[in-house]
């Protein structure tokens, strides 16, 4: 059964939740390439939550993640895309993803997002068209064109 879901504007009461959210979901992989410290956590997402374009994920009246989608000129980027684990690998994330891309579509802008290095979304973000572009010794860099269409 498709859970439902739906996009909301985050409020700073949101904050402490969803950084917990955040911790749970990238703790070990940011373990992994020695970037875990918990007040640089807070502080990366403090950034990034104040930005607009930040939005809750909500399932009925439960927080269950965020994401940023900030509209720019030339292009949108993703980011801040997390959901509890308790809600991975059910369809949920491939759900979001599709609604933020035909927005981006309408909008006739490409998207692009940051993946940590060695992390399972990158193969999440290939498979939705998604194209590495660049990496640095800590994450990659990925881009989607904005689909041609066909007359």
């Amino acid at each position: 059964m498709a859970v439902i879901w739906r996009l909301e504007a985050a409020s700073e009461g949101d904050f402490e939740p969803l950084l917990a959210i955040r911790i749970e979901v990238m703790r070990e992989h940011l373990e992994r390439v020695f970037r875990y410290k918990p007040s640089r956590a807070r502080r990366i997402f403090r950034e990034h939550f104040d930005e607009p374009g930040l939005r809750r994920i909500m399932i009925g009246d439960e927080l269950a993640g965020c994401v940023g989608f900030r509209i720019g000129e030339a292009e949108i980027k993703i980011d801040s895309f997390y959901l509890a684990r308790r809600f991975h690998n059910g369809g949920l994330g491939t759900s979001i993803l599709k609604v933020l891309l035909a927005e981006a579509d309408a909008l006739g802008l490409p998207v692009e997002l940051d993946v940590l290095l060695g992390s399972p979304a990158d193969r999440f973000y290939e498979r939705h068209g998604f194209v590495k572009q660049s990496q640095d010794g800590i994450e990659a860099n990925f881009r989607r064109a904005v689909p041609v269409r066909s007359h």
